[in-house]
């Protein structure tokens, strides 16, 4: 069982990454820091699966939401970058992405989702994972299930707010 990890600060990360504009990059978790942007940072088991081109495609749809949230997108699986590439490069209709607003990253070594309590050891994949982190890095939400289970982006849109909301308050006082 992992160490609760909510409230505390969140593990440090630098991945590869395919950039929106398609191009091979990096996202890190300090870069957002120094932004002063929360991170959205979620796990997904593997591209071309079933149920995550619906939840990712829906999160780009929205990303527009998430920015003026002053935060920032991050998809995660174990995955290649050049496999992430070709699935951005699918079309929709084909079970791809088509195009995201955010970048894939890519945790081939497993390094980034054992830190976060994803990685299924067995079999080397991710389970489901979704992270909310302030801008000063800070873990404020997590959770983590079945990959039978996709994401709802209302559902994190709403947390994300909230968890603003209550940031405000506390600044007020």
């Amino acid at each position: 069982m992992n160490a609760r990890m909510v409230g505390k600060p969140a593990p440090l990360f630098t991945m590869n990454a395919v950039m929106a504009d398609k191009t091979f990059g990096k996202v890190s978790l300090e870069e957002n820091m120094v932004n002063s942007k929360w991170t959205i940072l979620f796990f997904y088991p593997l591209n071309f699966s079933f149920v995550p081109p619906t939840e990712i495609t829906a999160m780009s749809d929205r990303y527009h939401e998430f920015v003026k949230l002053d935060s920032t997108i991050i998809g995660v699986s174990t995955d290649t970058i050049h496999t992430h590439l070709a699935w951005i490069d699918t079309a929709r209709k084909d079970n791809g992405l088509e195009q995201l607003k955010y970048p894939l990253a890519s945790d081939r070594k497993h390094v980034v989702s054992r830190k976060y309590g994803v990685l299924n050891e067995e079999v080397g994949m991710t389970l489901h994972g979704l992270f909310i982190i302030d801008s000063k890095g800070v873990l404020q939400y997590q959770t983590i299930y079945h990959h039978q289970i996709g994401r709802d982006v209302d559902e994190t849109l709403r947390v994300l707010q909230a968890l603003k909301t209550a940031e405000q308050s506390s600044i007020q006082r």
